[in-house]
């Protein structure tokens, strides 16, 4: 039985005639760019989140970028983040001449370990920028506290997390800033790029609006230098039909990461497959269900050669990555990310996944293990 990673088509059927509906309505009224459509997605996810601004933009790397802009980020500049994510989160720092100060992971979760980030800190810190990968949130009132008494903005990488919580609280809610991707593989994903920044601070909020639309207000009155990183209303539109859908889809991932437990406990693999961990006063949404194995690279082609999508997130952590060999990072700098690079390996986890696929992908890591 083929079981693909992502299987996008299973979770449009239900909702595919709403979906339809409410691309049409956008395109009766010709009313493309932000406009009523981004207007009421932001207002559902202020709700949502529990956030007293949610600001809509084109992609998780612009509000990435964005919120680096909004809060002053310069050339020289130190923003400290995790060497073990998605390329924007480092990528966005450099892009403004500022040095990405990169810190390991915490082993367990592959979220950035706190300690090592507070211990980073120097004069030059302008930012801490924590991730909450693959769905679960990373460890943030070590952070916190620090970024309080430096006076320093902390920056919530959420991209992945749109759901999760910490200490009964979203993900996004804790920073001067929180940020999210609407990228279609994410929980809540669009039919194309999108993204989303929110803030509780009220004059963030309105940097946030400035940055997005090329630093204008009102029109062809410039405030600051800016970008184009505004939320199209076709994509909005999608978002508002999907949201709703969104806590039951996440228990559908929850439910599955837990049907693994089982099914993986039962085949006797628990010695030769780490499944991932859900850390004390969090909850884990599961964008990705990433395990740890030996010998990842053999057992990800027996998958493949079985059917069974898979893939690695990430293979080469932000030190040892060519275009960052200015920061003067060597192999070995940061053990527990370049460990968690050789023996991840992500296993389809979305909701539409069923039973019977999941004893297959089990079945399968079995035969290669166990012959």
């Amino acid at each position: 039985m083929p079981v693909p990673l992502l299987d996008l088509k299973a979770q449009y059927e239900p909702i595919r005639a709403a979906v339809l509906e409410a691309v049409t309505r956008v395109c009766d009224t010709q009313r493309f760019i932000m406009g009523p459509e981004v207007d009421a997605l932001e207002r559902e996810l202020e709700s949502y989140l529990g956030v007293h601004h949610a600001i809509g933009v084109s992609s998780g790397t612009d509000a990435l970028l964005a919120a680096l802009m909004a809060i002053g980020i310069q050339p020289g500049d130190e923003v400290i983040t995790s060497t073990y994510s998605f390329f924007a989160t480092a990528g966005c720092i450099a892009r403004l001449g500022a040095r990405p100060v990169l810190v390991d992971v915490d082993p367990d979760t592959f979220n950035i370990d706190p300690q090592a980030a507070v211990a980073a800190m120097t004069p030059r810190t302008r930012a801490i920028m924590p991730v909450h990968l693959f769905g679960q949130a990373a460890d943030l009132m070590p952070i916190l506290n620090a970024c309080a008494k430096a006076g320093v903005p902390m920056i919530e990488d959420a991209a992945q997390a749109i759901g999760a919580t910490y200490r009964d609280h979203a993900v996004g809610s804790f920073g001067a800033i929180g940020c999210f991707s609407f990228f279609p593989s994410k929980n809540l994903g669009a039919f194309g790029d999108g993204g989303l920044a929110t803030s509780n601070d009220s004059h963030l909020a309105e940097q946030l609006r400035l940055v997005r639309n090329h630093g204008m207000r009102p029109k062809y009155y410039h405030h600051l230098v800016g970008g184009n990183f505004r939320l199209d209303a076709l994509q909005a539109a999608v978002l508002r039909v999907k949201l709703p859908h969104l806590a039951s889809w996440t228990a559908d991932r929850q439910r599955n990461a837990g049907r693994y437990r089982t099914l993986f406990e039962a085949a006797g693999l628990m010695d030769v497959v780490r499944l991932p961990i859900e850390a004390p006063h969090r909850t884990h949404i599961y964008n990705q269900f990433v395990i740890r194995v030996e010998r990842r690279d053999d057992l990800r082609a027996h998958l493949d050669r079985q059917g069974i999508g898979t893939e690695v997130y990430y293979p080469v952590p932000f030190h040892l990555q060519k275009c960052f060999a200015s920061l003067g990072y060597t192999a070995g700098a940061f053990p527990h990310a370049e460990a968690a690079a050789k023996d991840s390996l992500a296993l389809p986890i979305y909701g539409e996944l069923t039973e019977a696929q999941q004893s297959t992908v089990v079945r399968a890591i079995h035969s290669f293990y166990r012959g």
